[in-house]
């Protein structure tokens, strides 16, 4: 029987792939079946009407991304329509963030779309079996999280108070939010989750789901239409590949711009000689991400020709090291490998969420239009059909020596800090992958183009020029990485965050 290793944003999403795992379940089936567990008992931080990216690298052949990112909607529309039905909301969460909510706010979703295409090709089980921990947890109940709870007791009016059918599960009877540990039931998301599981993924772009979903965001003037639910298709990519210490690594390509900036990091990374935390290796760090994320703020943000811009940053790193230009907690991962070395890598994400709930669904929908930090063109994104920008980055790697690695990390701009971070720490340090993982981490922030230093206590930080911010504390703010490993000799590993509270588990 095939073994098994998983690490998921919860314990119950790790449960519920663990649970597929023993049922002959392979590296695939059990990603999906927790990562769908993570998207739907997590609101808040994510939801079945999100976007995402597979990475997948089997064991006989080359590694792919599936993606099913988020698309620019307004098929059949006036264009005058595209840019409105959407306000501006202003939530104290995470030093104070601007974003937008309302049906004008949706993008067209893929996650669904990327999940059924990876089982297509890869998966073994019944599509219906990989849906069942889902639907019994929102249709008998679940805890709700310390990690959705961070986030909605920011954003449980503003962003999800607007909506009754959006308010009514987080909250008590006299409007108070729920607490971590409280319970939600879900019935017509689980209802929802159900008719998947009979009909297939098809349902939600084609059939009833689709006409409900649509019909509703007509008639609240949002943008998203049944034509660009009926046409969206998954997008299957080369991924970018970069060699580091006997690893070759395999992560998310453009148009997402995640994946970019992680390989321009690690390529300036390989340029260091020494690997330990010491005062100049943290300023070194500090330097890397400086460098990556105001070339990205300058060079990416905006730009019309991402393909050809990502290469130049690539080839500028590799060549001239990248000349300094002074100047969403909503996402989920489930990184597996198995026994038989087929490793899949899945990220997800919902924005900040629109406080869009179709009535009779419990599909709470996306905001990815008015992600104002990465979607810096603002709601009207780019033509019709365009995939939006993403900092996701699901990386899947093999070592010379057989060793197979799958890993990724939710955060918004802070998944490529985190997983450089890790990548030193493991690949070059040789930390074992709990440690790696554990290891105080930084993070360059560039708010309008300042940069500004978020770090972990732990870290020696005396040559650091730039303003500082300290988190006494290991903080779920620098992301939360999660790894499953297949070592040489065969035997399983998988770590998890502690700053998310993470699940794992070896079947």
């Amino acid at each position: 029987m095939t073994k098994v290793a998983i690490a998921s944003s919860t314990q119950r999403s790790a449960d519920a792939g663990a649970a597929i795992a023993r049922a002959g379940g392979n590296a695939i089936d059990t990603a999906i079946a927790a990562s769908m567990v993570a998207i739907t008992t997590e609101p808040g931080v994510c939801s079945l009407g999100c976007g995402g990216f597979i990475t997948i690298w089997p064991p006989d052949g080359e590694p792919v991304t599936i993606d099913g990112n988020i698309e620019m909607p307004g098929r059949g529309l006036d264009p005058a329509r595209l840019g409105g039905g959407a306000w501006k909301v202003t939530l104290d969460y995470g030093g104070g963030i601007d974003t937008y909510v309302g049906h004008g706010s949706v993008g067209t979703p893929g996650g669904l779309a990327a999940y059924d295409a990876a089982w297509k090709q890869f998966g073994t089980l019944p599509w219906s079996d990989l849906l069942q921990p889902s639907i019994a947890l929102t249709r008998d109940g679940f805890p709700l999280s310390r990690a959705s709870h961070n986030y909605l007791f920011h954003a449980h009016e503003l962003v999800y108070g607007w909506s009754p059918q959006s308010h009514e599960p987080l909250h008590h009877a006299d409007g108070t939010l729920k607490s971590p540990g409280d319970t939600l039931v879900l019935g017509d998301l689980s209802a929802s989750l159900g008719e998947i599981a009979r009909y297939g993924a098809d349902c939600f772009y084609r059939g009833s789901l689709a006409e409900q979903i649509a019909a509703d965001s007509e008639e609240h003037d949002g943008v998203m239409t049944a034509r660009d639910l009926a046409e969206y298709q998954v997008q299957v990519r080369s991924p970018l590949r970069i060699d580091m210490n006997d690893w070759s690594m395999a992560t998310n390509p453009a148009p997402a711009i995640g994946g970019a900036s992680l390989a321009a990091m690690l390529v300036l990374l390989k340029k260091e000689s020494h690997c330990y935390w010491d005062r100049e290796l943290t300023q070194r760090i500090a330097d890397i991400q400086h460098r990556v994320l105001m070339y990205r703020f300058r060079h990416l943000d905006k730009s019309n020709e991402l393909d050809r811009d990502i290469q130049k940053m690539l080839e500028t790193a590799q060549t001239q090291g990248l000349p300094l230009v002074q100047g969403a907690p909503s996402t989920v991962h489930t990184s597996v490998v198995d026994s038989d070395g087929l490793a899949c890598a899945i990220t997800m994400s919902s924005g900040y969420g629109s406080g869009v709930v179709p009535p009779d669904t419990g599909i709470w929908m996306n905001n990815c239009l008015g992600e104002i930090e990465l979607n810096r063109k603002g709601l009207n994104a780019g033509p019709t059909g365009m995939r939006l920008a993403s900092n996701m980055a699901p990386t899947t790697a093999r070592h010379t020596d057989g060793r197979t690695l799958s890993i990724g990390s939710p955060g918004a701009d802070r998944i490529t800090s985190a997983l450089l971070c890790t990548f030193n720490n493991y690949l070059r340090c040789g930390m074992t992958l709990d440690h790696a993982i554990a290891h105080p981490r930084l993070h360059v922030e560039i708010n309008d183009g300042d940069p500004r230093v978020a770090y972990e206590t732990g870290l020696d930080i005396r040559d650091i020029k730039l303003p500082l911010r300290q988190f006494s504390e290991p903080s779920m703010f620098f992301g939360g990485v999660g790894a499953a490993l297949l070592h040489a000799d065969g035997h399983l590993q998988a770590a998890a965050d502690p700053r998310r509270a993470g699940g794992h588990a070896i079947v």
